[in-house]
């Protein structure tokens, strides 16, 4: 194998495949990314036998081959190269090291046969569509804050995707919970997405998807089981298995009787909670919110660090009320809403709080109150 590219090009590669690869692997090949060069084409994969990134570069190949090295170490190594340089790759016949060549320096590296890489298998995938790169930019940043990070609870450990239906029209909706807060946000179902299974798609893989849709901005081919989903873009194709469980039926969570709306700027309300929650303690993160006619009330107290209020008018016509958030859980809500207003719905200081984006119809959020 040997290959001439660019630094630049192949870095763009390496940074997407690199972080498949975890830093501590008791399999060693599996620490490794696979490089296999032929028609002017490097494909790079890396996996961690759950999820896999193979992505094509073009590059000058003067004879082709394969072979596998340690990821993280190739990728530090162009990261540092200098800006425009070229890169040389070379596989030596007699000792199987890697020798990378740049300017003036050198680097040989410990390779493992690529007859060792494990390939996921490429299972039957029947549902297939395509989907708008911002749509599916859309899905996963406005519900995967509420990805639950809790092991035990793994089923929660990703973001359920499923076909529904809102108002009469078939929507793809994305919902993420972790107990306390719940996110759901719908688009309008793309051909072919209508008999989908629901899934669930692990954070890591959802993480990963997020980075290669930031490099496109074209359609996103989409095909999927019951055991794994795959994603296509232009140069890469990302595979990962999915979660092995029951999502929990989160319609029951979302609160249809609430009778109290407060409207607020939702920068400036994001602005006030983050100042009052300066005092609150680390452990509770609690805020209490205070509701009268026109102004809502947000105070923090600690038996350490003293207390905190600050006023803001609001549009809030109902009765008196006082609930208790996690401040956290507020303002990572809040960063989600685009539009300038966000709308609470409520029922009273013990039942779950509806949050709105005035910009955005589409989208739901459910925040549980805490004990003030």
């Amino acid at each position: 194998m040997k290959l001439t590219i660019e630094r630049a090009t192949l870095l763009a590669s390496l940074a997407h495949v690199q972080s498949v690869v975890e830093r501590r692997n008791t399999i060693p090949i599996l620490s490794n990314v696979l490089l296999e060069a032929d028609s002017g084409v490097l494909k790079l994969t890396a996996t961690d036998m759950d999820l896999s990134i193979v992505e094509a570069t073009p590059g000058d190949i003067s004879q082709s081959g394969a072979t596998t090295t340690p990821a993280h170490t190739l990728y530090d190594i162009v990261r540092k190269l200098p800006d425009g340089a070229q890169v040389e790759l070379g596989l030596g016949t007699g000792d199987g090291r890697l020798a990378l060549k740049a300017g003036r320096s050198e680097f040989v590296l410990p390779c493992l046969p690529r007859e060792d890489f494990p390939t996921m298998a490429d299972d039957d995938l029947p549902i297939r569509f395509s989907v708008a790169a911002d749509a599916l930019r859309r899905l996963i940043d406005k519900t995967k804050f509420a990805v639950s990070t809790e092991e035990t609870r793994y089923y929660l450990n990703g973001i359920y995707l499923h076909a529904a239906e809102s108002g009469g029209i078939a929507m793809l909706r994305a919902v993420a919970t972790d107990g306390h807060r719940l996110a759901l946000v719908d688009t309008p179902l793309p051909d072919g997405a209508a008999n989908m299974p629901g899934v669930i798609v692990p954070r890591k893989a959802i993480n990963e998807l997020r980075k290669l849709i930031d490099e496109t901005g074209d359609d996103i081919v989409v095909s999927l089981s019951e055991t794994k989903i795959r994603f296509e873009f232009d140069d890469a194709v990302m595979s990962s298995k999915l979660i092995d469980g029951t999502f929990p039926e989160y319609q029951r969570v979302i609160p249809e009787g609430n009778d109290k709306v407060m409207e607020v700027d939702a920068k400036t309300f994001a602005q006030a909670v983050d100042r009052v929650s300066t005092i609150s303690t680390e452990k509770s993160r609690s805020v209490k919110l205070g509701l009268s006619n026109g102004l809502a009330t947000l105070i923090a107290t600690s038996p350490d660090n003293g207390s905190a209020t600050e006023e803001l008018a609001v549009i809030y016509d109902s009765d008196d009320m006082e609930i208790g958030f996690n401040s956290r859980y507020l303002l990572e809500m809040t960063a989600q809403i685009e539009g300038d207003m966000a709308q609470f719905v409520l029922s009273d200081a013990v039942s779950p709080t509806l949050v709105r984006d005035s910009s955005d119809e589409g989208v739901i959020y459910v925040l549980m109150p805490m004990r003030v």
